[in-house]
């Protein structure tokens, strides 16, 4: 069942795995804060709109209920998400039967084939009350046989586009981004090159969850992306990704890493705004938007400490960076980027005229 898609996700866009110093496990606090912002809305969400007597549901027999986490990563997060998250659908379908048997769950934890499997497994908390299996591979194909999910879950993910646009990276196109490495939102060729390269991997995934989830099931996305008519060039997180780009800049100025490299790097990253995702959700046609929030992180309102920037940065971004450049070098850039972000810290955090946002989005599955 593989696409084309499919095909062109490198083999590095995992994050840092183990359980060590740099790993993605020891250093993504920052995407377990948001589950401490959304909780609330997802159990007043699931008691809302979950129906266990929906004609989809075979009301007489419910015995299990599957669950998939898209983007699991290597934990500990999707632990506590699938923890809350069963804790919320548990008390709907006892409040729908009252004297029904134990509800028996089922949790897939899907990511990319690189994912680091084997510590999310050997960390997968012993006292789960689910069945627990892992499937690897690209959410924007089909993952599952059809109408065999009952609910979806993909947090800090989607953000995270299949491929870099082409035309990016074309030096004859007018959308190449020489200079910058992301979508800093003011070069109109570059957000329309990456605005269209968001909005096929979004149908892709949503047509695939379509397929996988029953009519009437739940999806919840929670996904970074901005405020209407702000660009990201706005905010701290736009400003600090610049930063590292100009550090890749002055390495190649200083002949420690190739500037053809450096030219042709850019982040696989899109920050969506709350307008975007609701003409694409709607567009689409297989889901309902149930609700669509957005979210100031937590984190947002104080300065982070230098050391914990960089190694949430780094976690996050290592395998990306070893796939571009060489692992010899990636020591090297971070080293560099952490002295140049000491150096402007004030201007990353004072020089932020936005934040940037966390949208959260409850979707049902249209019934046929």
């Amino acid at each position: 069942m593989e696409n084309e898609e499919t095909k062109t996700v490198p083999k590095s866009w995992a994050m840092v795995g183990g359980d060590g110093p740099r790993s993605y496990a020891q250093n993504s606090s920052y995407q377990r804060g948001v589950l401490d912002v959304v909780n609330e809305l997802m159990n007043e969400g699931i008691k809302e709109t979950l129906d266990f007597k929906s004609p989809c549901f075979d009301s007489s027999n419910v015995c299990t209920f599957r669950i998939a986490d898209f983007g699991c990563s290597a934990g500990p997060n999707t632990f506590l998400a699938m923890e809350k998250i069963i804790e919320a659908v548990e008390q709907k379908y006892h409040a729908q039967f009252q004297n029904s048997p134990p509800l028996e769950l089922q949790v897939f934890f899907n990511d990319v084939t690189t994912n680091d499997f084997n510590t999310l497994f050997r960390t997968l908390p012993f006292y789960q009350k689910y069945f627990a299996a892992g499937v690897p591979g690209t959410f924007y194909g089909r993952l599952f046989p059809k109408s065999t999910l009952h609910l979806a879950y993909s947090s800090y993910s989607l953000h995270w586009l299949s491929k870099v646009p082409e035309e990016v990276v074309d030096k004859k196109s007018p959308a190449w981004n020489k200079g910058s490495i992301q979508c800093c939102g003011t070069a109109k060729e570059v957000a329309k090159a990456y605005s269209a390269q968001f909005k096929t991997d979004m149908d892709n995934f949503l047509n695939a969850r379509a397929q996988e989830i029953i009519g009437g099931g739940l999806m919840v996305i929670i996904i970074l992306g901005l405020p209407d008519e702000i660009f990201l060039s706005q905010t701290a997180a736009g400003i600090c990704n610049e930063l590292f780009g100009s550090c890749l800049i002055d390495m190649a100025k200083l002949g420690v890493i190739s500037e053809e490299k450096v030219d042709s790097f850019n982040l696989p990253l899109y920050y969506s705004s709350a307008k975007e995702l609701e003409e694409i959700i709607k567009n689409n046609g297989h889901f309902c938007i149930e609700r669509l929030n957005m979210m100031n992180h937590p984190m947002t309102k104080r300065k982070l400490d230098v050391q914990f920037a960089i190694s949430q940065f780094r976690a996050i971004f290592q395998g990306l960076l070893e796939e571009h450049f060489g692992r010899d070098d990636v020591d090297k850039i971070f080293e560099y980027f952490a002295k140049k972000f000491a150096e402007n810290y004030d201007s990353v955090f004072n020089g932020a005229t936005h934040q940037h946002v966390d949208h959260f989005i409850l979707l049902k599955r249209n019934i046929n």
